[in-house]
């Protein structure tokens, strides 16, 4: 079996991905992880190109005579988190940490090219892409700026991420939407400043703010369709310094994700009306920035290729109950601007019973790396069968 054949490097696999794990790099400056991937991927007889998207590496290995070809991606940044999982492998940079688990992506990504490289049972080509600033700021948008698809043309596209809380191994997959797409809000409530003896002197904006937090709400409740998952966040709310004293203004920090561009359409509408209304009701007015900083568009699976990804996980045995979501992951992902250029398939893998995602807590699980390496084999030899 393959996982027999991937099991007899285990040992090294958790060697690279804890080192990985001590020595975290943020967005774009994945520069030792970076180097640390082409000289394996060189040292296993892949053709390297490295510096796409500045710390980006893409590494091909040819088999046969099959002009297809596809691509698999594992995202390699941190995120700036203070780590306080104890493990001996901790992060030796402080404030930054492999949160998210990409430290294990890339491992995993690593793993299939021993195994690849090793065991030559597909026709085509294979193209291995380690992806920088998956956190925030998209690498993948960066990638698909640079030309990454048609530098290296593809039939279709693989990503996963790694799933706490699901048993090691279990695959979850779906058609069409997959992730959401997340846009940020940034409101700024103006009222009058003034002594907290004297409310009726000023105009209050925490109150404001305060209504518009709680209005918000019915953007989900009454506005979207029911039918099509929404997530309203105010995530912060800042004004004033003092219990006795009534603040100028008040700043909202809003994370909206939507699985489809109805329903993203909507939400940028409705969310300036309904900050501005309620600030205008208490006599403020309110300074609305939608789309703040990063903008990740839905994550849409293409069926074909997801139908592949799921059937390969039935036909190892995993319950197809488990195996097809119902609906899309909330979480947002710069993949689906792969997905955008490309017909592929992004699902979730369980790494089991382990701290959430983005806990200062988190560790990736090695117990999910021998799993993970096996699947993507099966993916590559189920996409480029030899003939």
């Amino acid at each position: 079996m393959i996982e027999d054949i991937v099991a007899e490097y285990e040992d090294q696999l958790i060697g690279i991905r804890r080192d990985l794990h001590a020595n975290p790099e943020l967005q774009f400056e994945e520069h030792r992880t970076s180097a640390i991937v082409a000289q394996i991927l060189q040292e296993l007889g892949f053709e390297v190109t490295t510096g796409i998207a500045v710390t980006g590496v893409v590494g091909t290995l040819r088999n046969g005579s099959d002009e297809r070809a596809i691509a698999i991606r594992a995202d390699m940044d941190a995120l700036p988190i203070m780590e306080t999982t104890g493990v001996p492998y901790a992060s030796c940079r402080p404030g930054v940490m492999h949160a998210c688990g990409h430290d294990g992506h890339t491992t995993m990504l690593l793993g299939l090219a021993f195994y690849l490289s090793a065991n030559r049972n597909f026709d085509g080509t294979v193209h291995l892409i380690f992806q920088p600033a998956e956190e925030d700021i998209s690498g993948a948008l960066r990638m698909v700026e640079e030309g990454i698809f048609d530098r290296f043309p593809v039939d279709a596209v693989f990503g996963l991420h790694n799933m706490p809380g699901l048993p090691v191994g279990q695959v979850i997959v779906r058609p069409g939407a997959i992730t959401a797409a997340v846009d940020i809000v940034s409101a700024r409530i103006i009222g009058v400043a003034g002594h907290g003896a004297l409310p009726h002197q000023a105009v209050d904006p925490v109150v404001a703010a305060s209504s518009a937090v709680m209005a918000l709400q019915t953007a989900v409740a009454r506005n979207a369709d029911p039918l099509e998952p929404t997530v309203v966040t105010v995530g912060a709310i800042n004004g004033g310094v003092l219990a006795t004293a009534i603040p100028e203004a008040v700043t909202l920090k809003i994370g909206v994700r939507t699985t489809s561009e109805a329903s993203r359409a909507l939400m940028e509408k409705r969310i300036p009306e309904i900050i501005q209304q309620q600030a205008a009701s208490f006599g403020c007015r309110a300074e609305v920035i939608y789309g703040e900083g990063y903008r990740y568009p839905v994550g849409i699976n293409n069926p074909q290729v997801a139908n592949l990804v799921r059937d390969i996980a039935v036909n190892m045995g995993q319950d197809p109950r488990l195996v097809e979501l119902p609906g899309p992951i909330m979480f947002s992902e710069d993949f689906a601007y792969f997905l955008q250029q490309v017909p592929g398939c992004y699902f979730g893998l369980g790494s089991g019973d382990i701290k959430s995602l983005h806990d200062p807590g988190y560790d990736f699980n090695d117990a999910t790396l021998v799993p993970g390496v096996s699947f993507w084999a099966r993916i590559v030899e189920a996409f480029l069968p030899v003939q």
